[in-house]
């Protein structure tokens, strides 16, 4: 054996007790999900079972609107990540690339917000959407979501630029280019990695919101996700398990598709952030 091939097993054999933490949940789920319902409360509990009923996504879909929720959370989820991102690329270029009056005492400020809950101001965020009539509206959402994110986005997105050699600029500009097409056509291209990996974790933390969305939409027409899974839990006096699990395992895809469809540029993004 090897000497990279014994330390891989180490690695593997250290890491074998986390991956069962991780992974055991969404076992649970999954075997929940597409267990009949008849044998959700057996005793003792087992992990057989007599066949696998795929029939409860279909039905799942239908009694709970699913579909409609994951349209909402598709939206909320997108739009709020591109707000965030439209908003965020000039302040962190400005950040990375100027001097000003207030820099450093605007970094803290940044750095404080994130440290704050959004549930201290979940009453003061409903009193201001309810002025502005946006109570029961998806796009209260979306703004809400982007400016939260905003600080995340903002400070990620600054350490991204600082690692790119302002070289390129200058030699751009020394070749006629203005600062908006240095900006448009050499800084961007080179800083896509780094807005990609702030646009998952942005897009992640919209979808999985739950507090806010609860707090705003009023109509089951408009919930969310993690709203919508949630209904079908409170109040209830019966609770259909395996419809509860099939939505979560379901809500899980899109996440799981932008990760695995954005996997080569989350990981250069990461190494680029990691170079300074």
């Amino acid at each position: 054996m090897t000497g990279k091939l014994k330390r891989s097993l180490i690695y593997w054999a250290i890491l074998s007790p986390l991956m069962v933490v991780i992974l055991f949940p969404f076992g649970v789920m999954f075997v929940t999900a597409v267990r009949p319902r008849a044998e959700l409360f057996t005793y003792p509990p087992t992990w057989g079972f007599s066949e696998f009923r795929w029939e409860n996504f279909s039905e799942m879909w239908v009694k709970t609107n699913f579909g409609g929720a994951l349209l909402n959370s598709l939206y909320v989820s997108v739009a709020a990540t591109a707000v965030a991102l439209l908003l965020s690329i000039p302040a962190a270029y400005a950040m990375s690339r100027y001097r000003f009056a207030g820099k450093g005492a605007y970094r803290t400020f940044l750095l404080m917000t994130q440290m704050m809950s959004p549930i201290v101001l979940v009453l003061g965020l409903f009193r201001l959407m309810m002025s502005l009539g946006l109570v029961n509206d998806l796009n209260s959402l979306v703004l809400t979501y982007a400016a939260f994110n905003m600080a995340f986005t903002i400070w990620m997105l600054q350490s991204y630029f600082n690692s790119i050699p302002r070289d390129l600029e200058e030699a751009a500009w020394m070749d006629g280019a203005s600062h908006l097409t240095s900006l448009v056509r050499i800084f961007l291209p080179l800083a896509v990695p780094a807005m990609v990996v702030t646009a998952i974790f942005t897009f992640i933390n919209s979808w999985n919101e739950f507090v806010l969305a609860l707090t705003m939409m009023r109509s089951s027409e408009d919930f969310t996700l993690p709203v919508q899974i949630y209904a079908q839990v409170a109040g209830r006096y019966q609770v259909e398990w395996h419809h509860v699990m099939a939505a979560t395992v379901l809500a899980t895809v899109p996440v799981a598709i932008v990760f695995s469809w954005l996997q080569r540029y989350l990981i250069r993004g990461m190494a680029l952030g990691a170079v300074k």
